[in-house]
């Protein structure tokens, strides 16, 4: 038990401050869509997904003379198109008629758009990703190791939200008890995020269910050469292949192809779907607007179709506003305990409790002899 206390304590006071920031800004990420439609114009209106209105609106976006690589289209809870470009952090927002309403070129301008880089990357694109995984894996450490630690002290739990006073003993107190309230949550939380950051973690969850290569399979690009866009391609034709070939499914992301011969692609949620942007898939050939292949994400492999759920349950896409408050809890409680572990630990690395030295008594002289 020494052992594994020295290892909790030095887990939490190297990686506890990346995992209260990574807590608290999960914590207001949460509620992305009500900070944007709160503060950006036309985020409030009803949602469109009739073919006509979707056509026209793809068709204008599209024949810009800065046209976007992709369109992810409103939602229910936000009635904004994003489009984003070529250029890595170039995005926009645009009405469901296909005006723009505003566009950034660096993330910096939107606090959603850097909160969210921060994370995810740490600003640091793909090293930053892997980073935020390993600190992930060990945040769960950290956890498993907490409530190890905490059942002999079981009989001593108290629920505070707050420390009883900001003194060492009463802060350890704190975070142990806090951190058996949250833990459930917190290995949600930290499992998902490391396993949407890490392939091999989430390889390794799923191998139970399905193999890593039967997964790439079911999640490869179909090999079909497509050809040059067309100026004039009937949209309208587009979406409403894609429309048939999902009744009743969400139109997502209408992706237009990046290189020569790759192909246009419609990514769409279908009502069993947690994921918000779905993971059926449609592709059509550039040339003719003919759709030429397509995936349904029901039929995919069951290790596949459980993956797709660690993004809804990681970022409270599914539950409502209760399971938002949730994750919300989860991220804040993050946010403290890895805080005040940081705190105590550098207070006292060694962990000893700082004892006062014993005042001595000044002993009397023996009187002189006479």
């Amino acid at each position: 038990m020494k052992t594994l206390r020295l290892l909790h304590r030095w887990t939490g006071g190297l990686i506890g401050l990346l995992l209260a920031l990574l807590g608290f800004t999960g914590a207001l990420l949460v509620h992305e869509d009500a900070f944007l439609r709160a503060t950006v114009p036309h985020a409030i209106d009803a949602q469109r997904q009739d073919a006509a209105t979707l056509a026209a609106m793809t068709t204008k976006v599209f024949a810009a003379q800065d046209r976007p690589r992709s369109i992810v289209l409103a939602t229910e809870r936000l009635g904004l198109h994003r489009l984003a470009y070529k250029k890595e952090q170039q995005a926009a927002f645009a009405d469901q008629d296909g005006d723009i309403v505003q566009a950034w070129t660096s993330n910096w301008d939107r606090p959603e758009a850097w909160l969210f880089d921060f994370h995810h990357h740490l600003f640091n694109g793909d090293t930053g990703e892997i980073v935020g995984g390993i600190a992930g894996l060990a945040g769960l450490g950290f956890v498993i190791t907490g409530l190890i630690l905490w059942w002999p002290t079981r009989r001593m739990f108290h629920f505070r939200l707050w420390p009883r006073m900001m003194k060492r003993a009463a802060i350890v107190h704190h975070h142990r008890d806090l951190g058996v309230l949250v833990a459930p949550l917190l290995i949600l939380s930290l499992t998902t995020g490391a396993a949407m950051n890490l392939k091999w973690v989430s390889q390794a969850l799923r191998a139970p269910f399905s193999s890593a290569a039967v997964m790439e399979k079911a999640s490869a690009v179909p090999k079909i050469k497509g050809g040059k866009l067309a100026k004039d391609l009937d949209w309208s034709k587009v979406i409403g292949q894609a429309q048939a070939r999902f009744p009743g499914a969400e139109m997502r992301i209408i992706s237009l192809p990046q290189k020569k011969g790759a192909l246009i692609s419609i990514r769409l949620r279908q009502q069993a779907e947690w994921l918000p942007n779905g993971r059926s898939m449609a592709w059509f050939d550039p040339a003719t607007g003919k759709m030429v292949a397509s995936r349904d994400a029901q039929a995919m492999p069951l290790g596949s179709r459980i993956a797709n759920l660690d993004y809804p349950l990681h970022a409270a896409k599914v539950g409502g506003l209760a399971y938002r408050l949730v994750m919300t809890i989860s991220g804040l409680a993050l946010t403290l305990l890895g805080t005040l572990a940081v705190v105590t630990f550098w207070g006292n690395p060694a962990g000893v409790p700082k004892r006062r030295k014993p005042k001595l008594k000044a002993v009397p002289k023996p009187a002189a002899a006479t």
